[in-house]
């Protein structure tokens, strides 16, 4: 069997562990209930704190005293069938609701945690993997050997499950592990990953056979050996998609639980929970239901057609020395590049995964994704353009196409775009980022700058069209120039059509990367100048309604402002303008004069960071990372844009 090896659990699990939360899926907020799930591992008497070689195991007496502390605070543990009958529209949760879920079929749940239950009268999931219960294989966990004496018996499950007091979950039965995810051979969770075999990807209707096959085996070993069929999938590591979901909840099982720190019930009927991790005390365990501080956001912004080489030695090299340095940093995030640019135009001319549309560069994003979220310990989002694909064959008309002094083409001054307005354009989109979700691991889409439109654009006849439609037959876009406030409409209905567009991109996505977070570029001309949205077609209110960040291109330099203090402050009076504006706006700020084409200086990046950290401003970000040449300099750049407690020396 190969399992995930240690270390790299956690860091599948930030996968699908948001920073910001988890997100319910479309429909379910109105039906959404507070509930708060802990996710349980192993039990024993003695646990180091801290540096147990099992750090997902809970001593006996850490999990006594949270027992005894949710029961002294009024929280009310419930059990399956309370979370069933809320989900279905019944009887609501109490307040303060919490789920107990253990983990993996331990043999401790029998002998440490089912006496703490029946003392408490306390309900729990017991989720198993069928295929390690009474099994003679060994089973190689954490770096450890296990065998069947480490798991309950099928006896030990009945016994608990006639007490009323346990649920037995399907852990899979034989999805506890990973599998071959790319060419590069990384091992990947087996529920999510489209196995890479002989050269070739799993498609999608083999990928779903696979995961019902096994489905199908564990729900016959539970229903076999103890009479009863499981209401709950409890999805190895976290990582789960919605088409499996649905396969689970088609054979019954209507509770899928996962990781994250969604604290509601949808009618999806998706749980995340709160994992248990380094043996919490109590005062490690009650902060965990209280207000948590969002972590602030620390990014770089890197192009993996620096990484890209055609000698795979050399490439390798290069993927090196981004992990090490994104590991130095102690950053959280990464927006990487997914597709390739190399004539530097600003738009994709192939990419880095499997599609069906454009040229693929290399089969490179999955591999780096998966490297820089398991070695570097940050959370990658997918750095794609909005509308910029280009490639001989895609058709010229799909372009969004400028009309000015009584001609029409492509903005010259420009990268080329896709019009948003042309079906078959859209739906060329829509299916490069499906590929992208279906053949890569990461943790949200940052979308790049390129989702915009001046004052000229977009002519298209299928622009002109919804124009029509929208303001009447008579619409024509010289007269709306001309007009204050038609122009204001105007490029109010194209800043809608482009968010609409990538409201669609990530219900795509998320069909696939359910806990898919977003992020959108915009430049800061958006935020001070009343009139941007006419030559931009973007707005920072609508950003802020629409994406989990938005990453500000604060960039003097790229707006050619004279007084960067000035820029910098009337930035950060905007941003503070808006109840969410601080948590939520990320502010990029530029690490190369791409007018005098050299790097800016690390210590003034450093500076600029602090700077803004002292204005209130948490959440920052740094474009370009040349990993290569290390610019801008390690140890400087780190002082500012670290998340390490103490990231500068004595005295710099």
């Amino acid at each position: 069997m190969r399992t995930l090896p240690t270390g790299t659990m956690l860091a599948v699990a930030g996968l699908v562990i948001g920073l910001l939360g988890t997100p319910t899926l479309a429909g379910d907020t109105a039906a959404a209930e507070t509930l708060h799930s802990l996710c349980y591992h192993d039990v024993r008497d003695h646990v180091a704190r801290n540096f147990d070689p099992d750090e997902y195991a809970v001593s006996t007496e850490n999990l006594a005293s949270h027992f005894s502390w949710l029961q002294t605070q009024a929280y009310t543990v419930v059990g399956t069938d309370e979370v069933i009958a809320a989900r279905n529209g019944g009887k609501p949760l109490p307040p303060n609701a919490v789920m107990l879920t253990f983990d993996d079929g331990f043999r401790s749940v029998y002998t440490h945690v089912f006496p703490l239950l029946k003392l408490f009268g306390y309900k729990a999931v017991i989720s198993i993997v069928t295929s390690w219960i009474e099994s003679d294989t060994e089973i190689v966990y954490n770096e450890r050997i296990l065998t069947r004496d480490d798991f309950l018996t099928w006896a030990q499950l009945r016994e608990m499950q006639a007490s009323g007091l346990v649920e037995i979950a399907s852990h899979t039965h034989a999805m506890h592990q990973g599998v071959p995810g790319n060419p590069q051979g990384n091992t990947q969770p087996a529920a999510i990953t489209r196995i890479y075999l002989n050269g070739h990807y799993e498609d999608e209707q083999t990928y779903l056979d696979r995961i019902e096959v096994d489905l199908v085996a564990s729900i016959d070993a539970i229903r076999r050996n103890t009479g009863s069929t499981p209401r709950v999938i409890t999805w190895p590591f976290g990582a789960w998609n919605e088409p499996i979901r649905q396969l689970a909840e088609n054979h019954g099982m209507v509770l899928s639980l996962t990781l994250g720190e969604q604290k509601a019930l949808g009618r999806h009927g998706t749980i995340g929970r709160d994992m248990l991790v380094s043996n919490p005390d109590i005062s490690q365990f009650a902060p965990m239901f209280g207000l948590r501080l969002d972590r602030p956001v620390r990014a770089a912004q890197v192009d993996l057609d620096y990484i890209y080489d055609p000698d795979p030695v050399r490439q390798e090299a290069n993927l090196g020395l981004l992990l090490d340095r994104m590991q130095a940093l102690e950053i959280s995030h990464v927006y990487l590049q997914a597709f390739a640019d190399p004539d530097g135009d600003g738009s994709a001319d192939a990419l880095y995964f499997p599609n069906r549309h454009l040229p693929m560069r290399a089969d490179l994003f999955n591999r780096v994704a998966w490297q820089l979220a398991t070695r570097s310990h940050v959370r990658v989002f997918a750095w794609m353009p909005v509308l910029g694909y280009t490639w001989p064959d895609i058709d010229p008309a799909w372009q969004v196409l400028e009309a000015q002094n009584q001609t029409i083409r492509p903005d010259q001054n420009g990268e080329p775009r896709l019009s948003p307005y042309r079906p078959e354009a859209r739906a060329l989109i829509l299916d490069i980022y499906e590929d992208l979700a279906v053949h890569a691991n990461f943790a949200g889409l940052h979308f790049h700058d390129d989702g915009r439109m001046n004052q000229f654009e977009d002519a298209n006849p299928d622009a002109n069209a919804a124009y029509r439609e929208a303001f009447g037959a008579d619409f024509d876009m010289t007269t709306a120039a001309s007009d204050p406030e038609l122009a204001h409409r105007w490029a109010s209905f194209k800043a809608r059509t482009l968010i609409e567009l990538t409201r669609e991109i990530t219900e795509v996505t998320r069909r696939w990367r359910p806990d898919l977070k977003t992020s959108r570029n915009l430049f800061a001309s958006a935020l001070l100048d009343d009139d941007a949205i006419l030559y931009l077609a973007q707005n920072f209110n609508d950003f802020l309604a629409s994406y989990d960040l938005v990453t500000v291109m604060a960039m003097p330099g790229l707006e050619e402002a004279n007084d960067a203090d000035a820029f910098y402050r009337d930035l950060i009076e905007v941003v503070y303008s808006h109840a969410d504006g601080p948590k939520r706006t990320v502010f990029q700020l530029q690490a190369y004069d791409w007018h005098r084409q050299e790097p800016i200086s690390a210590g003034e990046l450093r500076d600029t960071m602090r700077f803004l950290q002292s204005q209130g401003i948490r959440n920052l970000a740094y474009y370009p990372d040349d990993f290569i040449r290390g610019k801008p300099e390690l140890e400087t750049l780190k002082q500012g844009i670290s998340l390490a407690e103490f990231p500068w020396r004595p005295g710099s």
